[in-house]
């Protein structure tokens, strides 16, 4: 097949087009970010899977394609969405596309409001392993499948089984129908709490096989679920962790009375990786089997990056966006970490709307006294959207609950006021989603307190 995709610099819409790439389809795509920037790495990597990049303008579509995909950031008035349109060429969305795709296998679909990437790509990971050879079509970068060709956001396998991360971003997550799901968790996101609940429990209804859900978390246990397999590290369940030992940067524990390390930190990376036991245990793989390999996962791309750790500074580059995420993470790096600046951006004008007050929440929660937080312009990826919220409205609430923040409108005052204002912090997290150049950014931080 001969397909489009507009917006493939996305992580879902990328994952999609490498996948169907490795297939043997001829691949076109565009994307607003690689027409600003030419030297994007993904640009050059898709380019050497033998994609064809074109600019985003609508020249690129003719009638000689199959059909084309679109991410849903993509506006219905940009000239390739009318262009496809005119020509009267099939028009679908990524994750309608992805719906199709998951019914051609047998689909692990991994859903909840954190955690997703993470664990569909530990799962993959460990199936490849264990010789299960399976498909994968994720959200995050697995460093482990990174390649010259590959962002490691997809893997092409020999087997009939593939694994997904299933958002609920858009709501077609009700469209999917797999062999088995997790439910990692349920919090704020993208939608209310109860809009998502109702989502989660259509996947489930939609689920041929297995169910493995979270028994800790008290929004999935209102949820109507029957026959579930559950997780968890507080509650009883079938698969319960215990003497756990939270490491700075790892996690040992036991479950069925063998022992466990996991290479990755935090108390929520131990959830996701009692899901991937449980899902695998209950598809015949033995627990000391699991045990003798989890430890060899390295993680994802931007899910707590080290970019310096010398033991006396440390610089952490993440993806986490949201209260429950951001709450994760500043809970894990207190366990780390005396004194911490941390280094926020928000992303879109409309989550950051809808979840301010969870995000006042989780800050003045989270700051101690003696940590500061830097708060970044929201992100605006482009497209039509009411800027009617700034991150001064989150600041000012953090402010008001006695903690200490401030908001910096460029980058490059942070990096002039290393050595000057903020002196002292030997230790950043520099988070927020969809912007790759956060990373860079975490990596000058870090470059600049080396050669201090």
């Amino acid at each position: 097949m001969k397909i489009f995709f507009s917006g493939i610099g996305g992580s879902g819409v990328s994952a999609i087009a490498g996948f169907m790439a490795d297939k043997g389809h001829k691949i076109i795509g565009s994307d607003r970010a690689f027409d600003k920037n030419p030297n994007h790495h993904l640009y050059k990597l898709l380019k050497s899977k033998g994609i064809y990049i074109v600019p985003q303008d609508g020249n690129g579509i003719d009638s000689s394609f199959d059909f084309s995909v679109f991410s849903t950031a993509v506006e219905h008035d940009q000239p390739e969405f009318l262009k496809a349109k005119s020509l009267g060429i099939p028009i679908k969305t990524r994750p309608e596309y992805l719906a199709e795709i998951v019914l051609d296998f047998k689909t692990i679909a991994v859903a909840g409001t954190s955690g997703k990437s993470t664990t569909s790509g530990m799962l993959a990971f460990l199936m490849q392993k264990f010789g299960l050879n399976p498909n994968f079509i994720g959200g995050g970068r697995v460093k482990q499948f990174k390649t010259g060709i590959n962002p490691g956001n997809s893997v092409t396998g020999s087997s009939d089984i593939l694994v997904i991360e299933a958002c609920e971003s858009d709501g077609t997550i009700v469209n999917y129908k797999p062999e088995h799901s997790i439910i990692l968790n349920l919090d704020l996101d993208h939608h209310s709490i109860d809009k998502t609940a109702m989502m989660f429990e259509t996947l489930i209804k939609n689920t041929a096989d297995k169910i493995v859900v979270n028994a800790d978390d008290d929004n999935i246990k209102d949820i109507d679920i029957k026959d579930t397999i559950t997780f968890s590290i507080d509650n009883p369940s079938n698969y319960m962790a215990d003497n756990i030992v939270y490491k700075p940067f790892s996690t040992d524990f036991s479950l069925k009375e063998t022992k466990f390390s996991l290479s990755i930190p935090g108390r929520y990376n131990l959830y996701n990786a009692l899901s991937c036991i449980a899902i695998l245990s209950e598809m015949g793989i033995p627990i000391k089997d699991i045990a003798g390999v989890l430890h060899e996962f390295k993680g994802i791309e931007r899910r707590f990056d080290i970019h310096l750790n010398d033991g006396k500074r440390l610089v952490i580059d993440d993806y986490a966006h949201n209260p429950h995420k951001i709450s994760s993470l500043m809970q894990t790096m207190k366990n780390i970490k005396e004194k911490i600046c941390y280094i926020f951006q928000p992303h879109g004008f409309a989550p950051t709307l809808m979840m301010k007050n969870e995000y006042i929440e989780a800050f003045t929660e989270n700051l101690r006294d003696y940590d500061h937080l830097i708060l970044l312009p929201i992100f605006y990826a482009g497209g039509t959207v009411s800027k009617d919220i700034s991150s001064h409205d989150i600041a000012d609430g953090v402010k008001a609950k006695g903690k200490s923040v401030e908001v910096v409108e460029d980058r490059g005052m942070i990096l002039q006021r290393l050595n000057d204002q903020i002196n002292g912090y030997n230790n950043y997290v520099v988070f927020g989603a969809r912007d790759e150049t956060l990373s860079d950014f975490a990596r000058e931080i870090a470059d600049l307190i080396r050669s201090a």
